[in-house]
């Protein structure tokens, strides 16, 4: 938080099945286990493109999330379902050390293309919607606590739960 590229829109990506484009997806992917993540997108690591990673499928900082499937989404389009919204705790991978309380749209519908191109859409809820949303900020330059609406849910995650490790998305 504080680097100048995370308030960007983020730029279409304009070619599939590259080698520069694989690799930058190896790299998300090997940045994302390390750090045991459900999701990241491109300009987390600096390139201001629009390319989110995602999926959980068994993770200690999740222990009680649905699986989500492991996914490129290139481009992405969201679209919501409904105008039904829950609050769920949030961490970020560039917002290290905090959580906060953010409201989500629970189902959406989101489209795009994989790493090679191929058109995507799916229909999203719960976690799984609430992951796509947070990574999907971050391409127009939008970080999780400036969706929450009451300052006081957000803070240090060991002053908000002492003795638990709820994670950073």
């Amino acid at each position: 938080m504080g680097d100048a590229r995370l308030l960007e829109e983020a730029h279409a990506v304009e070619q599939f099945d590259t080698p520069e484009l694989h690799a930058l997806i190896k790299d998300m992917r090997d940045t994302m286990e390390d750090l045991d993540g459900a999701g990241l997108a491109a300009p987390q690591i600096g390139v201001g493109l629009q390319l989110v990673i995602f999926g959980v499928e068994e993770n200690p900082r999740y222990p009680d999330a649905e699986p989500v499937p492991q996914t490129v989404l290139i481009n992405p389009k969201l679209l919501k379902v409904d105008d039904v919204m829950e609050d769920g705790w949030e961490g970020c991978l560039s917002v290290p050390g905090m959580r906060g309380l953010v409201p989500r749209f629970v189902r959406l519908q989101y489209s795009g293309f994989d790493e090679y191109g191929k058109p995507i859409e799916r229909t999203a809820e719960g976690f799984h919607a609430r992951v796509v949303q947070h990574e999907c900020d971050h391409l127009i330059g939008v970080l999780y606590p400036m969706r929450i609406r009451d300052m006081r849910q957000f803070g240090f995650t060991e002053e908000l739960f002492p003795g638990e490790d709820p994670g950073d998305d």
